[in-house]
């Protein structure tokens, strides 16, 4: 149903509103069944009456019985009706709110594309991620953040200190930070279903690096822990060379679930024949360093592998952890196969993520590109030694 005006400057805008909007020639209605008075009628006839004289609007009439009643109101000429009404075109304030978010920022490629489809829906009067042209200083701030992310200044830096230093706002990342990991997600592979705090600290951005934990034959510093060892270790992963192993692994698994890493050690390796690493679901960055120093310890010759969910935020994980090491890694209990057999199908959108043909985790990642590719909790699965 067609909107209805009492005011005429409420009428006019609307019409100015949907031009933005890209609707050729936009009519609107006088609501004549619900003017307060007789006064505030008037001066409704009266001010459309100045903006027809003007030029800007044609007044369309009833007929018969209601030849003098307005039976609607066109947009002739969008710049007169501006002009009038004292309004400045979106398109404009686009263009302005655009030159300040770009100024003094030399911005990656990509998020210079993102610049640019933001500029072009303020053009016609849609909003971007919520945000407007008014809010073009928040955008500003956003892209400040993420760009200082992409060249590498948030390394070695709190969470906090680094928001202070770029955006002179210590708090500005925790505000922004899901526009951020949009804007970031443009030029970089991030899990497709995290949070963006959880996205940040695959990054390197957060307060507390969370412990590692490390299970198998292993010793710590100088301390022997071949009598009686305990379940696994916890340290943080800036201390992983301080990891000692007493004798090569049959292999070294890590496990994104703490239930199935867990289960793997109490049901599938009492002996601890493998050493076996609980990631804490999306790998921090300094998670990511601490098992590159951790295989590295480890000859060519010990094979290494990963489980985690078999679903799009799993294979990413996987490709995390595969490009950390920087070694030949092997995908433990997730398969197509595993998938057909104990999976579900997911109301998921397929997720496409870019995976070279060399990585191990190809096939299930083609897999899953698939609309009709079941997913699978790795819980749902028994643990067992990786082949």
């Amino acid at each position: 149903m067609a909107r209805r005006f009492v005011d005429a400057r409420q009428l006019l805008s609307d019409l100015l509103d949907r031009h933005e909007g890209g609707a050729a020639s936009p009519i609107a209605h006088p609501d004549h069944t619900t003017f307060p008075s007789v006064v505030d009628a008037d001066a409704f006839l009266k001010e459309l009456g100045q903006a027809e004289h003007s030029g800007a609007i044609a007044i369309a009439r009833g007929r018969g019985a209601k030849r003098e009643e307005i039976s609607h109101v066109r947009l002739i000429a969008p710049d007169i009706l501006y002009s009038y009404l004292g309004r400045t075109p979106v398109s404009r304030l686009a263009e302005q709110a655009s030159a300040r978010l770009v100024e003094g920022i030399a911005l990656h490629p990509g998020l210079l594309d993102v610049v640019s489809n933001l500029v072009d829906a303020w053009k016609r009067a849609r909003s971007w991620s919520g945000f407007g042209p008014e809010d073009a200083n928040k955008v500003r701030t956003a892209l400040l953040l993420t760009q200082a992310i992409l060249d590498g200044c948030h390394i070695n830096v709190d969470y906090r200190t680094f928001s202070r230093r770029i955006a002179g706002d210590s708090k500005a990342l925790e505000r922004l930070e899901g526009v951020v990991v949009r804007l970031l997600g443009r030029v970089l592979d991030l899990p497709p279903e995290a949070r963006p705090r959880e996205a940040l600290r695959t990054l390197g951005l957060e307060r507390f690096a969370p412990p590692l934990l490390i299970a198998g034959r292993v010793d710590l510093g100088g301390a022997d822990l071949s009598r009686g060892p305990p379940l696994y270790l916890g340290f943080p992963p800036k201390d992983a060379d301080q990891i000692r192993f007493r004798e090569t692994p049959a292999y070294l698994l890590t496990i994104e679930n703490f239930a199935s890493f867990n289960r793997h050690l109490i049901e599938a390796d009492q002996q601890r024949l493998g050493t076996t690493i609980y990631v804490g679901g999306y790998p921090s960055l300094a998670t990511q360093q601490a098992l590159r120093v951790l295989v590295g310890m480890l000859p060519e010759s010990t094979p290494l592998f990963h489980w985690s969910d078999i679903d799009p935020d799993g294979t990413w994980i996987f490709r995390t952890i595969e490009r950390a090491i920087e070694r030949p890694l092997c995908p433990h209990l997730m398969s197509p196969g595993i998938a057909e057999s104990y999976g579900k199908t997911s109301s998921v959108k397929p997720h496409s993520m870019r995976c070279p043909v060399e990585s191990g985790i190809y096939r299930l990642v083609e897999y899953l590109t698939q609309p009709e590719a079941k997913f699978v909790e790795q819980e749902e699965l028994d643990p067992r030694i990786p082949v």
